[in-house]
């Protein structure tokens, strides 16, 4: 028997997390810089498949995602076997329907390819399950193997004897089901189990009653766990960053203190770039060869020129470039703003919605005084410009290039290439005036 190689997946969604004691449905709460769901939605654009479907609650019928996807709702919740068959309108019978899970976003392609795989090289099998043997195997579903090592049945832990709960293989929830079948398989399902629900699992003995063979392949536990509480969410994070860290470092980035090291799922980070302790990396980074970025910093929305250095304590975000060889030193905060190659802003200094040329240097609690409470506005400050310390720029204002700012300025108006701009009080100095101050002040209070 031949089957197409057609692949649908249908995702199931449909669970708000009550334990969550959230308002939010907990495949939407954030993991690693977005959705948990996003990942089970990203794995399913690259299983390269026909179709994804995802089923959801009508809590979540409006919901917009980046990926390609039908979604249908499923109400009443009448356990995953009604689930899919929410789906069925939607899925062909062709090929192989994928069941993947919202709340399960740390599964790896390469295991999910597995399935495929063995799929192709045996298109008999009815159903395939991925199993899995976890440390903690209370709840779990256990999956019954006769001596050919085929799948013979999936006993729900609700449902199980004191004896098939001592099996050692697990459930993890994914099925990899011939299309062709399931139809027929989910019209034959029954409620009839504690939780008076429709269990997928429960095709695998129908399956079998009906002459088919199933199989199982194995996975790593810690991929299957699903997201159901918020002590699942930060032991889902700290899987998802060791993941990421053990990349990068394989690629060639030297973490000096991995465990301090925070990324989000689109960091990019080339090799021999270096990163301290206590870096964290919102969405939307990417840092090039060579790049330095020092203790205690936070970037989201930036990209890092080669051979750049950031930090420490620096805030860099919302749409910053650095182009090569660029410095920003500690407790300074770059938004929107560019900053040409060579260019430095070393301390202390705000730094918004600017364009900074290459090699200018940006002094000491310099601020980009951007926005008048109605509007946000550019400063351009030009190519090996330099501004002293303690600078207001109020934009909209331009400096030219290799112009200098005095010291201490506020500059509200443009300053010409190669000109001097100083915009302060002239200094008066009083003979004697320190001490018949400290006189009057000593009257005052013993009066």
């Amino acid at each position: 028997m031949r089957l197409m190689n057609t692949l649908q997946i249908v995702i199931l969604a449909a669970g708000h997390g009550t334990r969550m004691q959230s308002d939010l449905p907990k495949i939407l709460h954030p993991l690693g810089g977005r959705p948990a769901l996003d990942y089970v939605l990203d794995l399913a654009q690259r299983m390269t498949s026909t179709q994804s479907i995802l089923v959801v609650s009508p809590a979540l019928q409006g919901l917009t995602t980046p990926f390609s996807h039908t979604t249908v709702v499923q109400h009443p919740a009448r356990g995953t076997g009604d689930a899919v068959r929410c789906a069925l309108p939607h899925l062909k019978a062709q090929g192989h329907v994928l069941v993947l899970y919202g709340d399960t976003p740390l599964i790896r392609q390469e295991t999910l390819e597995r399935m495929v795989a063995l799929s192709r090289a045996t298109p008999e099998l009815a159903v395939i399950v991925l199993g899995m043997r976890p440390e903690k195997r209370d709840g779990y579903a256990r999956l019954s193997l006769n001596r050919q090592g085929e799948l013979e049945e999936i006993i729900e832990y609700k449902d199980a004897t004191p004896a098939q709960r001592e099996l050692p293989l697990c459930n993890s929830g994914v099925m990899l089901i011939r299309a062709d079948l399931l139809k027929g398989f989910l019209e034959n399902l029954t409620p009839n189990n504690a939780s008076q629900e429709y269990y997928l699992t429960d095709l695998v003995k129908m399956a079998r009653t009906q002459g088919y063979s199933c199989g199982v392949v194995e996975g790593e536990a810690s991929e299957f766990m699903g997201i159901n509480t918020r002590q699942d969410l930060a032991q889902a994070e700290a899987i998802l960053q060791d993941r990421w860290r053990e990349q990068a470092m394989t690629q060639g980035v030297t973490l000096v203190d991995p465990q301090t090291v925070y990324l989000s799922y689109d960091t990019a980070l080339a090799s021999d770039v270096t990163i301290h302790p206590f870096v964290t990396f919102g969405p939307g980074v990417v840092l090039e060869k060579g790049a330095e970025v020092l203790s205690f910093c936070h970037l989201r929305q930036t990209h890092v020129g080669a051979g750049a250095v950031v930090g420490p304590f620096a805030h860099l975000r919302d749409g910053v470039v650095l182009e090569e060889r660029a410095e920003i030193g500690n407790f300074v905060e770059i938004k929107k703003s560019t900053f040409g190659g060579g260019a430095k802003a070393k301390h202390l200094s705000y730094i918004g919605d600017a364009a900074v040329g290459a090699g200018a240097n940006v002094g000491a609690g310099t601020i980009t005084c951007n926005y008048d409470g109605v509007r946000k506005s550019k400063t351009h400050i030009g190519e090996g410009a330099f501004v002293g310390s303690n600078c207001s720029l109020v934009a909209p204002v331009s400096i030219g290039d290799r112009a200098i700012v005095g010291a201490g300025s506020v500059i509200t108006q443009d300053v010409a290439s190669d000109a001097l701009a100083v915009a302060r009080a002239k200094q008066t100095a009083l003979e004697k005036g320190a001490e018949r101050f400290r006189k009057k002040q000593l009257q005052r209070k013993d009066t």
